[in-house]
């Protein structure tokens, strides 16, 4: 097993550390496509399902392919501990789930990803979990919605899709002060441009299958936390419910992971001049973009963020029709509710991924009928800007 080095940066941890090789010596992460092991002795297994030798027992529960994810995870993350997840909604579920019960509250920003706010809003209610939805921007909202059975704080910072940035140390420093937990989405920000455990979270869930996949091809999801908090809220919620994600996937985002920060860095940079372009045309209304000095909450990003985002959310004069010609007469950037991706994808919220939510609630989280959001690619910048232009022209 290759060592967890504290002092490495991590664009070398991401292609070293965590790595478990098997006795040929391979350079690239093995994939170990196994449902099960084989023990020596009646005796090795009866002492490996105690707990009394290390190894694995069956891949819902652990793999080693999945372990070299998760531990390079936790070397970028700077946890103790993770578990990967079958995909970002699963690891969402489990990571409220496992630390709550009946009679319990949790607290959640109301800027949330459709099927994140279906979680907190219906779900956890069917297993008489509480849940009260604020605007996270203010901390003052969090402090009123304190109820004395709160245990859970949720937010995401980044917000999707409107690129809201919410005061994690904050929301962190009042949940100590209460005895709660807080848990971050922190899929739109990525591990490399901030740090919610850092900042005082407890608890950081992402879709791998965002940023840090990032190529369009597999789905993932991870949770990262202390481990005594993992050893004894999440592992038999884990073990017990099964899931697990796949080896093939854990590999493929292996080979992901590798090249995050390079792809992270030029989407970034990509998205900080488009925004800039926009922001300057006559046929958007609003941009939004956590790298500008006119970003609603721009002294927290200041303070907690290291880049912007590879993420804008703009607003189209004219609603849903000239959004929707505006996104008809793309050439490069791609019509999908994915993001994240090596390609430039766009996306009409209202219609798509927060299609379920009211008008009303829509409107609160300030998505309109010209709302998009654009995740940026690595397609050339120049290349962008021009099939951008030529699309806004279209569209008026």
């Amino acid at each position: 097993m290759t060592s967890n080095k504290r002092n490495w940066k991590p664009q070398t941890a991401l292609v070293h550390a965590g790595t478990l090789r098997s006795g040929f010596g391979e350079t690239s992460e093995a994939m170990y496509l196994t449902q099960g092991y084989v023990y020596d002795t009646a005796q090795a297994a009866e002492a490996r399902f105690k707990g009394e030798e290390p190894g694995f027992i069956y891949s819902r529960y652990a793999n080693p392919t999945v372990d070299m994810f998760e531990k390079r995870m936790c070397a970028l993350e700077g946890a103790e501990d993770a578990r990967a997840t079958a995909s970002g909604m699963a690891a969402v579920t489990a990571a409220l789930l496992c630390s709550a019960k009946a009679g319990d509250h949790i607290v959640a920003a109301r800027a949330l990803f459709g099927s994140c706010r279906w979680v907190v809003e219906t779900l956890a209610p069917k297993y008489g979990i509480e849940a009260t939805l604020v605007d996270g921007t203010e901390i003052a909202n969090w402090e009123k919605a304190v109820r004395p059975n709160t245990k859970l704080f949720f937010l995401e910072s980044p917000t999707n899709p409107t690129l809201e940035v919410v005061d994690i140390a904050a929301v962190a420093s009042l949940a100590d002060s209460i005895g709660a937990r807080l848990i971050v989405d922190n899929v739109f920000a990525t591990p490399l441009q901030q740090k919610p455990l850092q900042l005082g979270a407890h608890i950081v869930v992402y879709s791998a299958t965002k940023h840090i996949d990032g190529q369009g091809r597999c789905l993932g999801g991870v949770i990262l936390s202390d481990k005594k908090w993992i050893d004894e809220n999440l592992h038999d919620y884990f073990r017990h419910t099964g899931p697990s994600l796949s080896p093939f996937n854990a590999w493929t985002l292996l080979k992901g992971l590798e090249t995050l920060p390079l792809r992270v860095r030029q989407q970034t940079e990509s998205a900080g001049r488009i925004a800039d372009f926009l922001a300057e045309r006559p046929e958007i209304a609003r941009v939004i973009y956590p790298g500008r000095a006119d970003h609603p909450q721009a002294a927290v990003v200041k303070r907690q963020m290291s880049g912007g985002s590879t993420l804008i959310c703009l607003d189209v004069k004219g609603g849903k029709q000239a959004a929707f010609a505006f996104q008809n007469a793309l050439d490069i950037v791609l019509i999908s509710n994915n993001l994240g991706d090596a390609k430039s994808l766009i996306t009409h919220p209202a219609t798509t991924t927060h299609k379920n939510l009211s008008d009303e609630a829509r409107a609160e989280l300030g998505i309109g009928p010209g709302t998009l959001r654009l995740s940026v690619g690595l397609e050339d910048t120049d290349d962008l800007l021009e099939d951008i232009e030529q699309a806004l022209k279209a569209a008026r």
